[in-house]
């Protein structure tokens, strides 16, 4: 297939990808709606404070169009959105894609150096486990990537921060630093809360990369590049890796969407203040518009990163993808 046959199919795949985002917002819309509903407890309530009168409820409940039918509720959110307004936070008074933006640099930083840290950790110790399949490096790999798996982010969070953060002092335990005041400075306030998130990513990265490269380094090509006299290590970089990324990728782009669900808990444990704890704080005072707003942004992103996971797999296998 032609190099212009190929680009024409992949812009058809990215307008598919982009159509069919339209009525999956509109389903998950529905969905968060209607699951908010349910949560205990009156919204105007929480919101006016603890001691308000009824006529101060009552106000709230109209100032917020809480006092509206459900369903005309819902139709207004959908209105907004297609013109791109998320509405307003009743907890914080702004509008929700304004404090998305505020917040989205500290959870991108986080979410960067928790994927630094699942790639760094997660690829050699793929490696090393397919080049020594059977032996005890290889067993040493599948026990400490079960455990990264078994362990949940907030007993690992809560583990470095006493130790490390608390007890030894070697970094700091809470808190974040703009990277315009130094690139160390915010780099020690990310790696615990970046480790604690990162760990099951690198875990399944490496239980799935020693998986497809062990096969990889089965097949005839590979043994013909040893035996024409190739370095191990020059067969596996040159020969074996590329062949064996694919399922890497599709782990990456999946735990893209993990990641930003895993912020929640770790901002929250590591006092920081990002998309994570803005949804943690919107879910605790049941403010709808927030909640609605962080749900669309995510299943954006994770629809996003899916997408670009497609683009690589035509950039890993172009024979697939002009199949």
């Amino acid at each position: 297939m032609s190099t212009s046959a190929v680009g024409s199919r992949t812009r058809s795949m990215l307008g598919r990808r982009l159509v069919a985002l339209v009525p999956l917002m509109a389903i998950v819309s529905l969905a968060t709606f209607s699951l908010v509903l349910l949560i205990p407890g009156d919204p105007a309530h929480r919101i006016a404070g603890e001691g308000a009168t009824e006529a101060q409820i009552e106000a709230v409940r109209t100032d917020l169009g809480l006092d509206r039918p459900a369903y005309e509720q819902f139709a207004s959110f959908l209105g907004n959105l297609v013109q791109g307004d998320l509405g307003t936070s009743y907890t914080f008074r702004t509008p929700v894609w304004d404090m998305i933006v505020a917040r989205l640099p500290i959870t991108i930083s986080l979410t960067l150096v928790a994927m630094a840290v699942a790639l760094l950790i997660g690829i050699p110790t793929g490696v090393l486990a397919a080049r020594r399949a059977g032996r005890w490096e290889d067993r040493v790999v599948t026990v400490g990537s079960t455990l990264g798996l078994a362990t949940p982010n907030f007993v690992l969070g809560l583990l470095l921060t006493l130790i490390i953060g608390v007890k030894l002092q070697w970094l700091p335990a809470t808190g974040y630093v703009e990277l315009s005041e130094g690139f160390w400075p915010w780099l020690e306030h990310l790696i615990l809360p970046g480790f604690a998130l990162g760990v099951v990513a690198a875990a399944e990265i490496a239980r799935q990369l020693r998986a497809s490269l062990a096969d990889v380094l089965r097949q005839d090509y590979v043994r013909t590049a040893v035996a024409k006299g190739l370095l191990p290590g020059a067969v596996v970089w040159k020969h074996g890796l590329k062949n064996a990324m694919m399922p890497v990728v599709t782990v990456v782009g999946i735990q893209t969407g993990y990641l930003l669900g895993g912020t929640a808990v770790v901002e929250t444990i590591f006092g920081i203040q990002g998309l994570g704890d803005f949804a943690v704080r919107a879910v605790m005072a049941g403010d709808l518009p927030a909640i609605q707003g962080m749900v669309v942004f995510a299943v954006t992103i994770t629809v996003l990163a899916s997408l670009l996971v497609d683009l690589t797999y035509g950039y890993l296998n172009p024979r697939g993808e002009s199949q």
